[in-house]
């Protein structure tokens, strides 16, 4: 990366945040259905995704994967960039403080 002026921009760490969203079938009772793989979830799981709201939201694949030992950490004056994706919808990590400047 670089700055306004040409100039290489460098950071003391990166981080890499994917957004993932599933899609999971549920029974007639609300519970999620479980299949024998994931061919045989296929139909289903079609119905579940035209409705283009996900039944479960995490970040780097499991519920808590960024919290607790796995919290994104960074000391005072660190220089730290965030890489963020997500493939489905327009979404943005919200960052309090000190963002974006260089």
């Amino acid at each position: 990366l670089k700055d306004g002026k040409g100039n290489d921009i460098t950071y003391d760490k990166v981080y890499y945040v994917g957004e993932q969203d599933f899609y999971v079938p549920r029974d007639e009772q609300g519970n999620f259905k479980t299949y024998p793989s994931p061919g045989d979830a296929y139909v289903d799981t079609l119905e579940v995704m035209r409705k283009l709201t996900p039944t479960h939201v995490v970040f780097n694949g499991a519920v808590g994967a960024l919290t607790g030992d796995n919290a994104l950490t960074a000391a005072v004056g660190e220089k730290v960039l965030i890489v963020h994706s997500q493939a489905n919808r327009d979404t943005r990590p919200h960052l309090i403080g000190g963002h974006g400047d260089y």
